[in-house]
């Protein structure tokens, strides 16, 4: 999930023509925090952090917890008793 939010900001980032300092001057942080940000591998980073870089680039973060339904590997069937 963090390669894919990586790959998002930094697209952004593209479209709108923003450098890495411009970028970080806009959220108010270090270039080193964005670095974190752009870097697929670390999962270090807090969500306020995603929720700002959104904000600058004019996007919103969504989040999603969806219900996965199960099925049991074996189905138990009622047995009928004589």
């Amino acid at each position: 999930m963090k390669e894919v939010i990586a790959w998002q900001v930094a697209n952004a980032m593209r479209q709108r023509g923003l450098s890495k300092s411009a970028m970080a001057k806009a959220m108010q942080t270090s270039r080193a925090q964005l670095n974190r940000l752009l870097d697929p591998a670390n999962t270090g980073v807090a969500l306020h952090t995603l929720y700002r870089a959104a904000a600058v680039l004019g996007r919103r973060l969504r989040d999603r917890i969806g219900r996965r339904r199960l099925r049991p590997a074996i189905r138990l069937i009622p047995q009928v008793l004589p």
